[in-house]
């Protein structure tokens, strides 16, 4: 008996979803049902403009995955997930949801709603990936970049290259020029302001 394929579930850097067998750290969704009674994704990739990022485990609930509800999407870890364009979400990680909200607009706190209108604007060009230009020196530890066709994401001053399975080795970050960024710019500088997001548990640190 052949084992089961797996779904297209798993959202890498770049905001697509990819089919893998690994396994990931957080749960979200982009709002409603994507995919069809047979399991398999249809054309559209979002249904709201709330992307969130929750946890994959919330007071003893269980889920059919790709079931007749939302369509559960999986990521890495919360690095992945705010490259992709995913907040955190105000129910299952309210702690987390309010932090991001302080570091995303301090001051003047904008609610989910105006949050996810900015946000959609940053991560999307149409229907593609729209990516930053950004100067390699301002980005924060947590951004998440292309480079050679593949996603890094920045580390206490080194690049790990990012694969579903996590992190590799560490390789220098340049020191000059722009960067090809994928993290939209509020959540970079939510980041900067000293938002710390989740990483893998085995996702090495230190150079």
């Amino acid at each position: 008996m052949t084992a089961a394929r797996p779904l297209a579930n798993r959202v890498d850097p770049f905001g697509d979803l990819r089919a893998s067998t690994a396994r990931g750290d957080l749960m979200g969704n982009r709002g409603g049902k994507l995919h069809d009674a047979e399991r398999r994704l249809g054309r559209r990739r979002w249904t709201s403009r709330a992307w969130i990022a929750c946890l994959c485990e919330f007071k003893g609930r269980r889920r059919e995955v790709w079931g007749d509800g939302y369509t559960e999407l999986f990521f890495l870890d919360e690095v992945t997930a705010l490259a992709a364009g995913h907040r955190p979400c105000f129910e299952c990680r309210r702690a987390d949801a309010l932090a991001f909200q302080a570091a995303f607009s301090p001051g003047a706190p904008l609610k989910a709603p105006e949050m996810d209108v900015r946000l959609h604007a940053e991560r999307l060009d149409g229907v593609r990936k729209r990516r930053h230009a950004r100067d390699w020196s301002s980005l924060p530890d947590g951004a998440m970049v292309a480079l050679d066709g593949a996603a890094f994401a920045l580390r206490e001053g080194a690049l790990r290259p990012w694969s579903f399975d996590g992190y590799g080795a560490p390789r220098e970050r340049p020191r000059a020029g722009l960067a090809d960024t994928l993290t939209p710019p509020s959540i970079l500088a939510a980041l900067a302001r000293g938002y710390v997001p989740r990483w893998r548990a085995d996702a090495p640190a230190g150079p």
